[in-house]
């Protein structure tokens, strides 16, 4: 889970970065949006799966940026790590892992439909 949640502070260090590089104002605020929300879901995720697991989570480790792309590809990348690293817990913590992947794809929409 230490991965998982250092993944999504992962993607909103790199949301919010390409937010302020950006020249669209429509890329603006869905990455606005994305890093926004994203760093709540983290918590919740990470609080539900400590109160599962009855301990607190181990180091979270800071992870170096292996992704690269444009901001959308980067994201897309880090939807499919998600997808493919599910802890397989129960069904409340995967719905918030689904919370976080609905975030994302609509992150992903959003930035494409400027395109």
């Amino acid at each position: 889970m230490e991965k998982m949640i250092a993944t999504l502070f992962l993607s909103r260090d790199l949301a919010h970065a390409a937010h302020l590089r950006t020249d669209s104002l429509a890329e603006h605020m869905a990455l606005n949006t994305f890093y926004d929300e994203i760093v709540g879901l983290a918590d919740k995720l990470a609080e539900s799966w400590m109160g599962h697991q009855s301990k607190k989570l181990g180091e979270i480790p800071l992870l170096d940026n292996d992704y690269s792309g444009s901001i959308d590809d980067v994201l897309e990348q880090i939807l499919a790590w998600i997808e493919d690293n599910r802890p397989g817990s129960p069904s409340y913590i995967e719905n918030i892992i689904d919370e976080v992947c609905a975030l994302f794809a609509q992150t992903l929409y959003r930035l494409r439909e400027i395109h």
